[in-house]
């Protein structure tokens, strides 16, 4: 019998105003690098290195290939708000508030170190453009599905 393994996600991007009403929704594929390849094999053989913790937005959109490491223009990272596993499906949520990552935002990345522009990369996906106001709150909830 001849299995193959496969790891695919999406998210969704919430953009509320800073009256917290929605204001855009969408719903985005990602790619899983080749470095989140390599953590998630490296995971199952060791509790090294850091699991996953954070998430980032920019503003550059660039397409996503295998060989990405990093966010083309990351302008915020926070630590996630929600990690849960149903069935074969992890889910990271991750709330960027009012005074974080202000601006043209089109980029996401999973990340497992707080800081930014670092740590090992998971997942990166590119999405329509969302115009994130100083007051406004964008919410991702994040799908790693393995199959």
């Amino acid at each position: 019998m001849d299995e193959k393994l496969s790891i695919t996600g999406t998210l969704s991007v919430k953009h509320y105003n800073e009256s917290n009403v929605l204001i855009h929704s969408q719903e985005i594929p990602n790619l899983v690098v080749t470095s989140g390849k390599s953590h998630i094999a490296s995971r199952i053989n060791s509790d090294t290195p850091t699991i996953m913790s954070h998430m980032a937005i920019g503003g550059d959109s660039t397409t996503p290939v295998a060989g990405d490491t990093t966010l083309g223009g990351e302008m915020g990272r926070v630590a996630f708000s929600s990690v849960s596993v149903a069935a074969n499906t992890l889910t990271y949520g991750a709330t960027f508030p009012g005074g974080t990552a202000t601006g043209t935002v089109n980029e996401a990345g999973i990340f497992n170190n707080s800081g930014n522009n670092s740590g090992t990369m998971l997942c990166r996906t590119v999405f329509a453009d969302v115009n994130k106001g100083a007051s406004d709150a964008v919410v991702i909830a994040w799908n790693v599905s393995v199959s």
